[in-house]
């Protein structure tokens, strides 16, 4: 017995109603394409079908391409034949857009001659956040409705417009309340036959198009896809319909196969598998509309910002009446930011700063139905909190520590209830920045964790979680990526040169730049509390610690590896070049030179490696986990995947010979991972590993 395509045809009088239904989000998969075709062809041959409208079902359209099938061979029918056929029906087509029409989805309603949506619709061509363009299209009848300048910002944004956004550019035709299908079902017969192929693309000014093709290169940042998009879209004016859809799918096709729309694919798997958590089925978070936030430090104030701005009511406590007033004066000031930039009105930034309350009152913890500590990294510090939490909080709260190295653990153990404490690492700034480490201590329930990551969700953060480990995933991996790099300073390189070859690799700020923008006295601190667990056999680089007591402090003193001017514009130092000399001198090593190549090919094994001991001891899920850590919360360039993906990339024999010379330069805690070793003489990749 044949399968049923997920594709249906309703009669409705003369309209016939062709309605996709392949659940999750209908995306655009072979069986859908399937079933699209052959209603195409049905209805064609049908005299008695005076109209057609396409829908989705309740609540949905088509939400893109179905993203899978991009790691396969193209297979027919494609995408724009699929469209094609229903261009080219003799009778006005509809589309019914009641939820998101995305990428494909967009193409398709585009294809039509009437697009109705409901308030709730999304439409938006999306393909460049993919490391693509539109390829059944978008780039070709986009500018046909719209113009070109605005095409242009549509489709190198990747930006996605509510149903009034749609309206107001003509996108869609009418933004229908009520029952959208009835609707669309009374226009069909009337609607006029308007094949956006073939109009001409409006004359536009010449300026404001050329000023969109400037602001999407500018924004491009290095993604190879969005200077493509603006070739294309701006072509369509000179070229035929046809010529535009041939150079349109021929560079879809192309840059399909480019290792950065690989990288990009890699990540949006890795975002969904990021949710799959073992021991969570089934668990439901708690209630958690009234938060807490202990600690308006920057990193408190951040967190208490975050948690407004995804609706939700914060007491924020300090110490005293005098740090709770300078707690909400750094809170109004991160909105000062974006209300300057005209990002954020000032009546929605004073509707938010109403919802956080600063006091010194810890009874007012009382009511919250999760609290975050953001206080300083000290273990005393954090358990004496936890103590004194456990007294005033209220019966199934839960209790989260934003420690970033520390055993929570150790933290959970100072309350009576450690099945409430979760970690909850956010990254600085804590309101801009998308990662949050969802840390899971050995005693932390499932319906705490499973708040956690619906408190994630509502904030629009992306959560990974992480076992409970010193570092835990990110700075873990960090610290031996910070490390092995100032082993190649001391054997020869210049911070320069190292920070150099990161950012041609493809990071915003190499890890010494990052240093100072953070603080050296953080990185000090740290290090003198591991001072006596510190392997003697481990090698150590003491340049930073002679900075910090020469005052050098990073950019907050002015200086630190780097020298900065009252502008804040860096430069080198040669007195960070002597300090370097003379940690060679007395080590008595013979500076070499490094290329770039040599010096990204390290640091990335040692994060690889690095990553490869996290997945071993169960601190990391998965490989992907450790790249949306790396991509979202410490620059890792998008367009290389983050460091397992770029390692398996690089083929992980070659990151093995290069981890064994690391471990000849670093000594203990550099050694190859059991798992890498492995994984590499068995020819196999982090990408196919499960635990």
């Amino acid at each position: 017995m044949a399968a049923t395509l997920p594709v249906r045809i309703e009669r409705h009088g003369s309209v016939a109603v062709v309605t996709i239904d392949h659940a999750p989000v209908n995306a655009l998969s072979k069986g859908v394409r399937d079933g699209l075709a052959a209603a195409a062809a049905a209805l064609a041959a049908d005299p008695d079908v005076a109209a057609v409208v396409l829908s989705g079902g309740p609540g949905r359209f088509v939400a893109g391409a179905d993203i899978r099938e991009m790691n396969l061979p193209p297979d027919e029918p494609f995408v724009p034949d699929v469209i094609a056929a229903f261009e080219a029906l003799d009778k006005p087509v509809v589309a019914a857009i009641d939820g998101a029409a995305l990428g494909g989805g967009c193409e398709l309603a585009l294809g039509c001659d009437l697009r109705l949506a409901s308030p709730k619709a999304l439409v938006g061509l999306t393909e460049t956040r993919l490391g693509i363009i539109p390829g059944a299209g978008g780039t070709q009848r986009l500018p046909r409705l719209v113009g070109i300048a605005e095409a242009i910002a549509l489709v190198s944004e990747g930006r996605i417009l509510k149903a009034p956004e749609a309206l107001a550019l003509g996108i869609v035709d009418e933004v229908v309340e009520g029952d959208l299908l009835a609707a669309a079902i009374a226009r069909a017969p009337h609607a006029p036959k308007r094949r956006l192929s073939q109009l001409p693309v409006p004359a536009g000014d010449a300026a404001r198009e050329e000023a969109a093709a400037a602001a999407a290169l500018k924004g491009a940042k290095g993604v190879p896809a969005i200077a493509e998009a603006v070739r294309v879209v701006r072509a369509s004016r000179a070229a035929a319909f046809a010529d535009g859809m041939a150079d349109e799918r021929a560079t879809f096709l192309r840059l399909r196969e480019s290792d950065a729309a690989k990288a990009l694919r890699h990540l949006f798997f890795a975002e969904r598998e990021a949710g799959r958590v073992p021991g969570l089925d089934g668990a439901k978070a708690r209630p958690f509309a009234q938060t807490a936030v202990i600690g308006a430090g920057t990193m408190g104030a951040g967190i208490a910002v975050s948690l407004a701005d995804s609706g939700l009511a914060v007491t924020l406590v300090e110490r005293d009446a005098e740090a709770a007033d300078a707690g909400l004066a750094r809170v109004r000031g991160l909105y000062e930011r974006p209300v300057k930039s005209a990002r954020l009105s000032q009546a929605e930034a004073d509707r938010r700063l109403a919802a956080i309350n600063a006091t010194p009152d810890w009874q007012a913890l009382a009511g919250a139905d999760l609290v975050i500590e953001a206080a300083f990294e000290d273990m005393a510090v954090k358990q004496d909190i936890f103590r004194r939490l456990d007294q005033v909080a209220k019966p199934g709260a839960v209790l989260a520590s934003n420690t970033s190295y520390l055993d929570l653990d150790a933290i959970a153990a100072a309350t009576a209830r450690p099945e409430d404490v979760v970690g909850l690492h956010f990254f600085a700034p804590a309101n801009v920045m998308r990662l949050l480490e969802v840390v899971r201590g050995k005693a932390s329930a499932p319906d705490a964790l499973a708040t956690a990551l619906a408190l994630a969700k509502r904030m629009g953060k992306q959560p990974v979680v992480a076992g409970n480990g010193d570092g835990f995933i990110g700075n873990r991996i960090y610290a031996a990526y910070r490390r092995h790099a100032e082993y190649l300073v001391e054997d020869g390189a210049s911070p320069q040169e190292v920070d150099a070859a990161l950012q041609a690799y493809g990071f915003a700020m190499g890890v010494f730049a990052v240093s100072d923008l953070s603080g050296l006295d953080i990185g000090y601190a740290m290090r003198k509390r591991r001072a006596a667990t510190r392997d003697p056999a481990e090698r150590y680089v003491a340049v930073a610690d002679h900075l910090v007591e020469a005052g050098r402090l990073g950019r907050k003193s002015g200086a630190g590896w780097y020298a900065y001017d009252t502008a804040g514009a860096a430069s080198a130092d040669p007195a960070v070049a002597a300090m370097i000399a003379a940690a060679r001198a007395e080590k008595k090593i013979a500076p070499r030179a490094f290329t770039p190549d040599q010096i990204q090919r390290r640091l990335l094994a040692v994060m690889a490696n690095e990553g490869a001991k996290a997945l071993e001891e169960g601190i990391a899920l998965r490989a992907s986990d450790i790249d949306l850590v790396f991509v979202n919360g410490y620059g890792f360039p998008r367009l290389k995947g983050g460091p397992m993906f770029a390692a398996d990339a690089m083929g992980l024999g070659a990151v093995l010979r290069e981890m064994e010379a690391a471990h000849a330069a670093g000594g203990a805690g550099s050694e190859p991972a059991p798992l890498l070793v492995e994984l590499a003489r068995a020819g196999r990749s982090f990408a196919d590993w499960r635990g």
